[in-house]
């Protein structure tokens, strides 16, 4: 509004801003360059940050720009900067712009799936919310989310000959549930279950509280578990909490070495989890399907299905369990799905699917991937990677809604995204940004009425 642009709420909060074509530019086709608003909001534990209060402390960190043991935001806010830009800088050359920042797509992509269709009069669309410069995303996964609550009867904590402990499985780099899947990082759920697990079988550990993971798309990077040990039992639960930190740094020695796992004394709960639920929740959490399900076979280095063990959750009521599954396709989205279904279908488990969208078919013969290609390869000598996301990217929605738009989606370098080691590269921003303009300029012309 301060710029004399003409900008639209809508009743989702979704922010549009409409910016006339420089003169001479008029006849090109209209772009909606677009971001998304929201963060995920992760902090490494004994940080106090609020995320709805203290700003994000950044700071440049020799070629990076990354946040002090929070996630920075750069996801997407690099991509919400490059649009504000655009609309702010007149000497720019452009055909008519729009710039769409969807809410809540972070939770959901709530902001694109409410968004209406003759709200936009874009023919193209720009989004930027992709994170490896250099490289042209034409499609991406779609996503489904599987949760599980496992009804559980409070038992009473014995009187005498069991000690309270505080078991922490901490260090882990967590990330992106989508473009950090394949990197064969630790799961803190998976590794907590498998120290309650045996501990469960082997010694008669028993169970209160099992928390971990904060975020559907975000992979745990820690789980806590409030456990009675029998008191003869204390020293060889420590050893053998000690033996499952020795396994997994050895196996995550090379992609994900800062795991550890403490064990502290702590008050005795009020109540335990009763031991049939105990061990129906312990043996589906070893058998539920995580991490890379399958390969792309046309792409054989991209994800074609994952699933993420994502929050696992104690309530008074019921544990509770939150997973996402990925696919390129929705046979192959829906199949994970019913995987883990069954799975937990076993316990008795009350089983909800929620929030599935689609994925983006790639279209190789774009007109605007052409037209970046070329100044891709004519300003740095190299042509740019053409890509499919195993992520979800709101184009997948706003594509079905608007199924005429020729779209992209392009972005600088992000690092660890969803995870308080996100950082973005900031030469690829300049790159990024080069890009960005140079597109706006050659945007092609808009067909004349019935050519």
């Amino acid at each position: 509004e301060d710029l004399g642009l003409e900008t639209i709420i809508d009743k989702l909060g979704n922010v549009i801003i409409r910016k006339n074509a420089t003169r001479g530019m008029e006849n090109r086709k209209c772009v909606v360059l677009q971001a998304h608003l929201d963060m995920v909001p992760q902090k490494n534990s004994g940080i106090a940050h609020n995320f709805e209060t203290d700003p994000i402390t950044a700071y440049i960190d020799g070629d990076w720009v990354t946040a002090d043991n929070t996630t920075l935001g750069a996801d997407n806010g690099m991509g919400a900067a490059a649009a504000m830009a655009v609309l702010e800088d007149n000497s720019l050359i452009h055909g008519p712009v729009e710039c769409l920042f969807t809410v809540d797509e972070e939770t959901g992509m709530g902001g694109a799936r409410g968004l209406k269709y003759g709200l936009l009069r874009a023919d193209i669309l720009l989004n930027l919310d992709a994170e490896d410069e250099g490289e042209l995303f034409i499609g991406c996964a779609g996503g489904i989310n599987t949760s599980m609550n496992l009804n559980y009867d409070k038992e009473p904590v014995p009187e005498t000959g069991y000690k309270a402990f505080k078991v922490n499985v901490t260090g882990l780099k967590g990330g992106h549930s989508g473009l950090d899947i394949h990197l064969k990082r630790g799961n803190a759920n998976l590794i907590l279950n498998r120290l309650l697990i045996n501990a469960n079988e082997n010694l008669g550990v028993l169970v209160s509280v099992f928390k971990g993971g904060s975020l559907r798309n975000a992979i745990p990077r820690e789980a806590f578990a409030t456990v009675l040990v029998p008191e003869t039992e204390v020293a060889t639960f420590n050893e053998y909490a000690a033996e499952i930190q020795g396994i997994y740094i050895n196996k995550l020695a090379t992609d994900d070495p800062g795991l550890t796992i403490t064990v502290e004394h702590t008050n005795m709960p009020e109540f335990m989890i009763d031991v049939d639920t105990l061990d129906d929740f312990l043996n589906a959490m070893h058998q539920v399907p995580n991490g890379v399900k399958s390969w792309m076979k046309e792409m054989p280095d991209i994800v074609e299905t994952s699933s993420n063990l994502a929050i696992i959750n104690t309530t008074d009521e019921y544990i509770q369990i939150k997973t996402l599954q990925r696919g390129s396709n929705d046979i192959a989205k829906h199949e994970l799905s019913d995987e883990i279904r069954m799975v937990f279908g076993k316990t008795g488990a009350i089983i909800e699917t929620s929030g599935s969208y689609p994925g983006w078919k790639p279209n190789n013969k774009s007109e605007i991937l052409r037209v970046m290609q070329d100044i891709y390869k004519d300003d740095y000598n190299k042509v740019p990677e053409i890509k499919v996301m195993h992520a979800g990217l709101e184009c997948a929605i706003l594509g079905d809604t608007y199924d005429h738009w020729d779209m992209i989606s392009f972005g600088p370098t992000i690092k660890f995204p969803h995870s308080p080691d996100e950082k973005v590269h900031i030469e690829s921003v300049d790159k990024f940004w080069n890009l960005l303009v140079k597109t706006l300029e050659k945007i092609p012309v808009k067909p004349e009425k019935g050519a």
